[in-house]
């Protein structure tokens, strides 16, 4: 079907009035006499400059009339142009949820973009060249890094140097290093890292963007530290010893799988070596295993460090995700899901945890499972520490955010109480303590707490095969914990 486009065009001195004179008409070819007459009437009407003005317009016209091949070219030209600015005239702006924006909240879209290049520059200095990487069957990525890349020593005191040799462990230590079980998922894979290399579990953008802040990633809220933590949301269940100098801690650790019903929420088991006032000088060393929706983006137990000089303020983090905590064993990977887990009136599988100061260097050493070394926090991240501990505690931790209102089901443990015991109950067993001497010790003088015994409880014991041990955890909510 032939198109004949027309324009009537008012001379003006402003291009915008011009532009707003300007009338364009597509029409049907039938109806192509009506707009020619139209415009011979207007002619007639106007000045002669007007009459020769319209009689070239209607030459074009003419020229135009016998040359229809070109009409459809401009026709589509013209088209063309206008779809192209189409997307500029209807912008809309769809948030994350996939509702539409108003057009004047287009600059969230820039925010966006530079929060994700914050992001990206963040895990680039965080995510260190791997000499190789495996596919954990979780989902995780794991990279071997060069020991001497890994992101301990981006740290200026530790630039350009290298992990220090193991230490000599404790006088008692019972345990021995064995290769045989790493405990974690991502070697199911059958695959290694290599000597000279260390496993750090890759960070994703998504596991960044979980977080409340970039600064905030990988570190835990500030908080009031007490020790009835009555208040702040943190609830625990914990056997502790204070009043003496303490070099490390030792103890076999329990692992399960609670659920956690929040994403800002977690449920850990831990060793804490602990020195300072519980004020703004809080030093802590933490290690043990933890479920973290925010952190890791799923429910598995994972094997976790910690650490602070500040009381969670400004320094420490968990794991590698900071300069301070050097690895030294290529056959773990902290953060990495631990395996296999304890069941309900099923197997019951428990890992061994020490913590202790080298007497020579004075750095405090980690070990994990079968006596496998994991790496050293040095000394001089410290201020109390870099002497001594002042108070060890074992137990569980819960963030209770109260999301829904009432407090939450977040599980301790293994979501039952003390009471059910071997089998159902989580546990601690053979608790020690490291002396002066570099000297594995028996607790004394022991004290127990419960801040919340209606959702979580513990109950200590002692027997010659477990020496001193407890049960604790529990369900959160129920008819007592409302």
């Amino acid at each position: 079907m032939g198109l004949l486009f027309c324009m009537d065009m008012k001379e003006d001195s402003s291009p915008w009035t011009k532009l707003r004179n300007e009338s364009f008409c597509v029409l049907h070819r039938t109806r192509q006499h009506q707009c020619t007459q139209t415009q011979t009437v207007a002619a007639e009407r106007t000045t002669q400059k007007q009459r020769q003005h319209s009689t070239k317009m209607a030459a074009f016209t003419s020229h135009t009339h016998t040359n229809h091949q070109v009409i459809p070219l401009f026709i589509a030209f013209l088209l063309v142009f206008t779809a192209s600015f189409a997307p500029v005239l209807s912008l809309q702006v769809v948030s994350d949820s996939g509702i539409q924006l108003p057009v004047n909240q287009t600059f969230r879209p820039v925010k966006e973009i530079w929060k994700l290049k914050r992001v990206n520059a963040y895990l680039k200095k965080i995510n260190k060249p791997a000499v190789k990487t495996i596919q954990s069957p979780d989902g995780d990525v794991i990279d071997c890094v060069s020991s001497h890349l890994q992101p301990a020593f981006d740290h200026p005191e530790l630039k350009g140097q290298k992990p220090l040799d193991p230490p000599e462990r404790p006088k008692g230590n019972e345990t021995t290093e064995t290769m045989s079980n790493s405990y974690q998922l991502w070697t199911d894979s059958g695959e290694s890292c290599p000597e000279g290399t260390v496993p750090i579990r890759r960070t994703a953008e998504k596991d960044v963007l979980r977080a409340s802040s970039i600064r905030r990633f990988g570190r835990k809220l500030r908080r009031h530290v007490r020790r009835d933590s009555t208040g702040n949301g943190h609830e625990h269940a914990v056997v502790f010893v204070n009043g003496e100098q303490y070099y490390g801690a030792k103890a076999n650790v329990n692992v399960w799988a609670p659920r956690v019903t929040d994403q800002y929420e977690f449920s850990l088991s831990q060793i804490w070596v602990i020195s300072g006032s519980f004020g703004n000088d809080l030093n802590t060393i933490e290690a043990g295993w933890q479920v973290s929706p925010e952190l890791y983006g799923d429910n598995y137990p994972r094997f976790f460090t910690y650490w602070t000089t500040d009381a969670y303020q400004a320094t420490g983090c968990y794991n590698l995700l900071c300069s301070g905590f050097v690895q030294t064993n290529n056959k773990i990977a902290i953060g990495a899901a631990i395996s296999p887990r304890s069941s309900y009136n099923g197997r019951q599988f428990d890992v061994g945890l020490m913590v202790w100061k080298d007497p020579k260097h004075g750095n405090w050493w980690l070990e994990f499972g079968s006596g496998l070394l994991v790496g050293y926090w040095p000394s001089f991240l410290f201020s109390h520490l870099r002497s001594h501990a002042s108070m060890i505690q074992f137990g569980g931790e819960i963030v209770n955010s109260r999301s829904s209102g009432y407090h939450t089901s977040t599980q301790m443990g293994s979501g039952h109480f003390a009471e059910e015991g071997f089998g159902k109950a989580s546990y601690f067993r053979n608790l020690q303590v490291v002396d002066w001497d570099n000297s594995l010790l028996p607790l004394t003088n022991l004290h127990l707490l419960a801040d919340h015994p209606n959702c979580y409880d513990i109950r200590q014991g002692r027997n010659n095969v477990w020496g001193t041990y407890f049960y604790y955890g529990g369900p959160g909510r129920n008819v007592r914990c409302p």
